[in-house]
């Protein structure tokens, strides 16, 4: 079917078109220049192979096939793109390859390239990466995702600098994408109920390396025209759109994944949209294995992971309880007689499960769902914890059961062809493909002048290409030629350059740099030590503040005296996105700490040499060092006013004194020795650090292996060990009101502290709980938790014993409380089993 939308490919270089399919193409610069050859013009417009094929005449495709340079540099890209996938990765020759059946990764949007405009920002970029590592590392995971045939929105800024909402259409035909033919014959289609019918999904398939990523697609003329609709547009439509798009990626998602990949174990779920995965998952386990739903809970359950994004809970999906009556009928229906009804399931997104009128949340449900929970950075994962509190009441904040893995970005998508030169001579091309044990050492003996000669010239052609980009974008909104023609002008090749771009929302603080506008003009027209800042981003479409926000910058840069000095370039993509994290010496980002769940803009950046300056937060927080780059704010907090104003004072002093000087200061050879080693140094500690290599490995050690084995234990047998614990769950649950603690005993000796403890359990077994002291966190401690041994039966008691232990008093009592939480040798707690009981 698909080769039918392309011309005929002559013999010799039929293999064009699998080329076109397999998106390996974003990170490969060999790619770039195989696909400039066919038509360098299109290329460079498109960035899509597929639409180039298309657009070939068949004389052009004869002439490729006799032009012998041509067929040398396909050749080499195809033994090159052969050995890639015949050649083992890094997972497949460790131990737990065969630990590990497989991983489905639910995403409400990918970003992959240009060709696949299937994102709308961080989120979206994330999931890109992860999949390209995935592919890299030899992982065996599938993406699970939607075709959207507008996508999100394309940016134009019109004359007086407002921003401009388009939606294109994508055109499947013109994506480097294929339907997923079944073995039989026939497209695969998902069938999803839904109020009154039943929805048609067409499922497709993106080729990424050794990767694949399935989209569902509603837009089938065997549905009816609002059903269609369905995935038309990355999160728009309102509310109910929004709930449906969010079934079909989980509900539906999950059917994928069992009519393709049944052998799958792990369903990680990037963010709640997907959560719906974990109620149909655990649904189809229910009716093939005869068991009622919530053993089927405990039995998939084992095998979710949930990644939370969100810096605050008001960013969390929310729908009313109603809006879920009315969709999911599904549920209850074929889980009639099954131990559940509606109200049930509605439960598992509330905090209080009796509130018939609570929102229904998806992190909530995503959370419950999972055996393993992580935010995106040690920050975010602290305050993850905190937002999740409410699910875990009387827990302290610090065992809410959230870890983290510090989110990481694919380095070869974001390297220069230069930065990969670098690299490629210092450390090999495999590099990005096994764990870069020897990467810091290498790269430390690259010398200052191949760093500089790098650095300049990944300066120089972002200058050109936003100069081009500018003259485009003033030409299309009608300026006059004068205007048009200083765009040309802007910027210069041998000048400190700053790169600015993200969504533009309010906690973000996109203008910060303009509170002070008479300092920002010394700061960018010193006639030494000049500056100049790109700027690019979107704000989302109701999101006022954030269109203010660009109409600020967009005045700045229209004025005479910063119009060589500062550019804002408008539709910011993933393309753009490349040119600038490649090209500019500093990044910079502000942030209303701790908002930023991580934000992996400036990890970019690290590969091609550019340095961060930014407020401690998202992944700053950890990687930030005097000797790497540069924090800005004191962290010391107070009013939303007083700490902007305090941030903003102490980014242009950041900048006045440390950045700008150091790039400056030039030795007799014309070099800046001190910004030079600060790159090497970046380079080789944070680049490694922040890449999806290191982050797909902390995925497999922390979640996805010691998961697999907890899936396949609670699945065998007909699912007995699962069965078993929903039984000792629901016993637990119904006795433990019955249980109380007595008052404590303490006797010093020495520096120990003897306690001793009568616990009254009630009807609850004693094998069925542990025993602790309990000290939370304090400036000067760590939480601690002591277990007290069962000494002796309470003579004259029913089921009343003394518990006894020691601590050392390195910390006052006072700091110490017995408690009682249940206990399971393989039940996640308190994730499965959210019981505590206080002394006080």
């Amino acid at each position: 079917m698909v080769a039918l939308l392309l011309p005929k490919l002559p013999d010799e270089i039929s293999v064009l078109q699998s080329l076109a399919l397999d998106l390996r193409w974003t990170w490969s610069h060999e790619g770039d220049a195989l696909w400039s050859l066919v038509d360098e013009a299109l290329w460079e417009r498109t960035h899509n192979p597929w639409v180039v094929l298309q657009s070939a005449s068949a004389e052009r495709l004869e002439s490729l096939a006799c032009d012998k340079k041509f067929l040398e540099k396909l050749n080499a890209f195809c033994v090159a793109r052969e050995r890639y996938l015949q050649t083992p990765g890094w997972f497949r020759g460790t131990e737990g390859a065969v630990q590990l059946g497989g991983v489905a990764y639910f995403s409400m949007e990918f970003g992959l390239g240009a060709a696949l405009p299937l994102y709308a920002g961080g989120l979206g970029v994330l999931a890109g990466d992860f999949l390209k590592a995935a592919s890299d590392l030899d992982v065996p995971i599938v993406g699970i995702g939607l075709l959207y045939q507008e996508g999100y929105f394309r940016q134009i800024l019109d004359a007086q600098g407002t921003q401009q909402e388009f939606y294109p259409y994508n055109e499947p035909a013109a994506m480097p994408i294929e339907p997923v033919i079944l073995a039989e014959g026939g497209w695969l289609r998902i069938a999803l109920e839904l109020p009154g019918r039943v929805v048609q999904l067409r499922v497709w398939k993106a080729t990424v390396g050794r990767v694949k990523l399935y989209l569902l697609d509603s837009n089938d003329p065997l549905n009816n025209p609002p059903d269609r609709g369905i995935t038309a547009k990355l999160y728009g439509g309102g509310t109910e759109n929004r709930l449906m798009q969010e079934i079909v990626l989980g509900a539906g998602g999950w059917r994928v994944v069992e009519a393709l990949h049944p052998d799958i174990e792990i369903c990680h779920v990037n963010e709640g949209h997907g959560a719906f995965a974990i109620i149909e998952r655990a649904r189809q386990l229910a009716v093939k294995a005869n068991l009622d739903f919530w053993e089927a809970l405990w039995a998939t359950r084992a095998g979710n992971v949930f990644t939370t994004h969100t810096p605050v809970a008001a960013g969390f999906d929310q729908f009313h309880a109603d809006l879920l009556r009315k969709y999911l009928p599904y549920v209850e229906g074929v889980l009639a007689g099954r131990g559940v009804e509606l109200e049930d399931v509605l439960a598992l997104g509330r905090v209080n499960a009796r509130d018939g009128d609570e929102p229904f949340n998806m992190a909530y449900l995503a959370l419950r769902g999972s055996a393993r929970c992580v935010g995106v950075s040690r920050l975010h994962g602290e305050f993850s914890r905190r937002i999740f509190q409410p699910l875990f009441p009387r827990w302290p904040s610090c065992e809410v059961p959230v870890g983290h893995v510090t989110n990481g970005v694919h380095v070869p998508t974001w390297d220069s062809a230069e930065a990969d030169r670098i690299w490629t001579d210092s450390c090999g091309k495999e590099r990005w493909r096994s764990l870069p044990t020897e990467v810091s050492e290498h790269i430390a003996q690259v010398s200052d002048e191949e760093l500089w000669s790098m650095r300049g010239k990944s300066r120089e052609r972002v200058v050109g290409v936003a100069r081009r980009h500018l003259v485009t974008q003033l030409r299309e909104r009608g300026f006059d030629r004068e205007v048009v023609r200083i765009a040309d002008t802007v910027l210069d090749a041998n000048v400190l350059t700053l790169g600015f771009a993200r969504r533009f929302t309010e906690y973000k603080r996109t203008n910060l740099l303009l509170r002070d506008l008479a300092r920002l003009e010394r700061l960018l027209l010193d006639e030494r030590r000049p500056v100049q800042i790109i700027v690019a981003g979107k704000a989302h479409p109701a999101d006022f503040a954030g269109k203010g926000m660009i109409r600020e910058w967009i005045d700045v840069a229209r004025q005479p005296r910063f119009r060589r000095r500062v550019v804002f370039l408008e539709d910011y993509d993933l393309d753009m996105a490349q040119h600038l994290v490649q090209g500019v010496d500093v990044w910079i980002n502000t942030p209303r700490r701790p908002w930023e769940a991580c934000g992996t803009s400036g990890m970019k950046v690290l590969v091609n040499g550019g340095l961060n300056c930014s407020i401690l937060d998202g992944w700053w927080d950890e990687a930030y060092d005097p000797e790497l780059g540069w924090a800005i704010g004191d962290g010391r907090g107070g009013g939303i006013a007083e700490v902007d104003a305090r941030d903003a004072a102490d980014l242009y002093e950041v900048l006045e004194s440390r950045v700008v000087p150091e790039f400056y200061d030039r030795d007799d050879a014309g070099l800046p020795r001190a910004w030079l080693q600060r790159i090497r140094k970046s380079m080789c500690v944070l680049t490694p650090a922040f890449g999806s290599t290191r982050m797909m490995k902390d995925y497999i050690e922390k979640a996805y292996l010691p998961l697999a084995g907890g899936v396949r234990e609670r699945l065998k047998n007909d699912c007995a060990v699962a069965k078993t614990m929903n039984k000792w769950s629901r016993s637990l649950h119904k006795r433990w009101p019955t249980l109380h603690i007595g008052n404590s005993t303490l006797t010093q000796s020495g520096t120990t502290w003897h306690v001793a403890v009568p616990i009254y359990m009630g009807e609850v077994l004693p094998a069925s709980v542990r025993v602790e002291l309990f000290a939370d966190a304090k400036p000067d401690f760590m939480p601690e938790v002591i277990l007290l041994h069962q000494e002796h039966a309470i003579p004259g008691s029913t089921n009343g014993y003394i518990y006894a232990g020691a601590v050392t008093a390195s910390r006052p009592m006072e700091d110490y409380t017995v408690r009682v939480v249940p206990h399971h040798p393989d039940v996640v707690l308190p994730g499965e089993l959210p019981l505590i009981a206080w002394q006080r």
